[in-house]
């Protein structure tokens, strides 16, 4: 990703001696105690910890600083918590680069780009949670929410927390290998997350995972 932003940014007419990446929060804390930013572009998911709590740390240091989240991670929680942290907009990675570019020239400019998927479940949100005409909530309040998980694909997702590989997992459930690998797949699906690491980290941080 790295590399396609570096590509993107260029494009912009940025020069590589204007630009600094790193692959990790302690990197990035590191890179901004040596210097100010004009920008900001950060993934969600960092292998040392929560890419909001960087979003967060950066809008307390500079309310002003722009701050886009560019992520796979896509669910209401996720997203939410990235925007109440202080990110400007949230793009998704699957979109092409000249929508990302638009997208960074929007958040310099003082806009709040955000991802028309992104956009969308958060309408979602806000309806859901719109009061009735009376100014009373439209129904009793929510109670948590469910998860979209079987119980098979939460006790197989539980297992690959711990490490196990699918052949493992196999045959501690008794099941074919083909199954596991079936349920895995279901998984990543119902979480749109596109590995291991990421269903972890996005069933943990939906409450789906202790």
């Amino acid at each position: 990703m790295q590399l396609r932003l570096r590509s993107i940014l260029t494009a912009l007419g940025y020069t590589d001696e204007a630009l600094s990446f790193s692959g990790s929060i302690a990197e990035a804390h590191a890179l901004l105690a040596d210097q100010p930013f004009a920008m900001a572009l950060i993934d969600v998911g960092l292998p040392d910890g929560n890419g909001i709590d960087l979003i967060r740390s950066l809008h307390a240091a500079d309310p002003a600083l722009p701050i886009l989240v560019i992520s796979t991670w896509s669910t209401e929680q996720i997203i939410v918590s990235a925007l109440q942290a202080g990110a400007t907009g949230y793009m998704l990675k699957d979109r092409d680069d000249m929508e990302i570019g638009f997208s960074i020239r929007s958040a310099l400019r003082g806009g709040a780009p955000i991802d028309p998927f992104v956009a969308k479940r958060i309408l979602q949100l806000m309806d859901a949670e719109a009061p009735g005409p009376a100014g009373q909530n439209n129904g009793p309040p929510p109670g948590p929410p469910s998860s979209p998980l079987s119980p098979r694909e939460t006790e197989i997702l539980g297992l690959v927390s711990k490490g196990l590989t699918n052949l493992e997992i196999s045959e501690i459930l008794s099941l074919s290998r083909l199954t596991v690998e079936c349920h895995i797949k279901n998984i990543y699906k119902k979480l749109a997350v596109k590995s291991r690491t990421e269903a972890l980290f996005e069933a943990r941080a939906s409450g789906l995972l202790q």
